[in-house]
């Protein structure tokens, strides 16, 4: 199966979406980002021209599992803005971390799963190559 949006909207069962790509020609710190509306059941997909990955097909997983995901982070969100305000405290900060925390491991978690079913390509160890080139030298 050659990878592709398409095929990761087919495994996520975001086919009714429209996803739009756009690549970031500038500067930024992330190699990718998702913004959604639910209520269209659109997306524009932010991909890093010089991204921090090795793997474009983990990239677009990744993106797409927050699609999926959308609904019940908007929920624990609201809850966290219920219980905290919608102000800044240390309290809420620390929960919204744990919580974003918790969510992008279990994004990443569930990427490497799809990634190696799909058999759409070795899982990317980019970041932490670079680490072991800087620590070691190799």
């Amino acid at each position: 199966m050659k990878p592709s949006l398409a095929n990761g909207k087919k495994i996520l069962r975001l086919q009714n979406w429209d996803i739009s790509v756009q690549i970031v020609e500038t500067e930024w710190r992330k190699s990718g980002d998702i913004k959604i509306d639910i209520d269209n059941k659109m997306a524009i997909m932010l991909i890093n021209k010089n991204p921090k990955i090795e793997n474009l097909v983990e990239l677009v997983i990744h993106e797409l599992l927050h699609i999926r995901l959308w609904p019940m982070d908007q929920m624990i969100e609201e809850l966290i803005d219920t219980m905290y305000g919608k102000g800044d405290s240390k309290q809420k900060d620390f929960v919204m971390s744990q919580f974003m925390g918790t969510l992008e491991s279990t994004v990443h978690d569930l990427t490497k799963g799809y990634v190696e079913l799909s058999n759409s390509g070795q899982l990317s160890y980019g970041r932490l190559r670079k680490e072991v080139q800087d620590e070691i030298g190799e």
